[in-house]
């Protein structure tokens, strides 16, 4: 049990002794230890040994960066608030989470439980993100509203290309993987007719249908529950799939992290029988992995080579989010040379 009485350094070491402390004090007191606690892990031993070591590797210092993150996250953690049976959090000042809960958890259980304050901070976040929405230049200003857990249209950048690329058609397209649905929608308002959009999670599916519904396209994007690839083929088929290919730590990093390239290669290696003859592929995948040393280019023109693709064009743009300005980031220097492109393929 821990309170307003605990000082940082006693929540500190049990934490690192892997002892959760549940909270009973005042929230905001909960939140102003979880402040101290992150100061202190984020200047520790291991931080500062961090940065005594050689020089590493671009992979070395990713795999050094992701357990360092890993770490991080088990520490603030172990600090635990209590939760009602119908989400709500019985501590002084505490806010109001019942619904941010149940878009993330379901419907309530009817029994109390915990949970820890940096998942519910994340909830708070999430709920938000969802009510505001996030404005996309690409979509005239209107916003995609993302659900917990569903990638956040956040980068611009991917959205862009897809809206400036030629369109091969005005029939048909395939959306592989939409998320929030917002290359679905993207592909709509620039005059295709209908676009079948996919995605195996149920969250996604959900937000996806209900960003359609928001923005008067339900009638031509058409959410469907898929592996992949829906019946039939199209003459362009658009798949904008995790960048990165590393093991997700949480079901949050299923977004940005694609294990052994698994969606990247299923995408390809399926594309040549859903493209109707002259169709299109479009791949958007940042080079960041190259910058990393996880993936080489080389590898990624053999994978189109072996899919019996084509590359007939590519269309480029630099990342203007802040990290890629941020020389504090460790991994800046990948960041700074990160491109991000659209791969015009084609079969055969």
């Amino acid at each position: 049990m821990a309170d307003d009485r605990m000082p940082a350094g006693t929540a500190h070491r049990h934490a690192c002794e892997g002892t959760a402390l549940l909270w009973r004090g005042d929230y905001q007191g909960a939140r102003q230890l979880l402040t101290a606690l992150a100061r202190r892990i984020d200047r520790g031993p291991r931080r500062a040994k961090e940065r005594r070591a050689p020089a590493a590797s671009p992979a070395e210092v990713f795999h050094r960066h992701r357990q360092a993150q890993s770490r991080r996250a088990r520490l603030l953690g172990m600090l635990l608030v209590p939760l009602d049976a119908d989400f709500g959090i019985p501590l002084r000042r505490a806010p109001d989470v019942r619904q941010a809960c149940a878009e993330a958890y379901g419907p309530a259980s009817g029994h109390p439980s915990v949970a820890s304050l940096t998942e519910l901070l994340g909830l708070i976040g999430a709920h938000q993100w969802r009510r505001k929405g996030v404005e996309v230049p690409a979509l005239g200003g209107d916003r995609i509203h993302p659900h917990y857990g569903v990638f956040s249209p956040v980068r611009g950048e991917y959205v862009d290309l897809v809206a400036e690329a030629p369109l091969p058609t005005h029939e048909l397209a395939f959306d592989i993987g939409t998320g929030t649905g917002v290359l679905a929608a993207v592909l709509a308002r620039r005059g295709i007719q209908r676009v079948v959009a996919t995605d195996q999670d149920a969250r996604a599916l959900q937000c996806a249908r209900e960003n359609a519904a928001r923005l008067g396209l339900s009638e031509r994007v058409e959410v469907v529950e898929a592996d992949l690839y829906p019946p039939g083929r199209a003459p362009l088929v658009v798949c904008n799939p995790p960048w990165v290919p590393a093991r997700p730590s949480s079901p949050l990093e299923y977004a940005v992290y694609d294990p052994s390239s698994r969606m990247l290669r299923g995408f390809l290696n399926g594309l040549a029988g859903h493209l109707t003859p002259g169709g299109e592929g479009w791949l958007i995948l940042s080079d960041l992995a190259e910058h990393l040393g996880l993936r080489p280019r080389a590898e990624l023109l053999t994978a189109f080579a072996t899919a019996g693709l084509t590359v007939t064009a590519r269309l480029d743009i630099r990342p203007t989010h802040p990290r890629a300005l941020d020389p504090t980031d460790p991994l800046h220097m990948a960041r700074a040379a990160e491109v991000t492109s659209l791969w015009r393929l084609t079969a055969g």
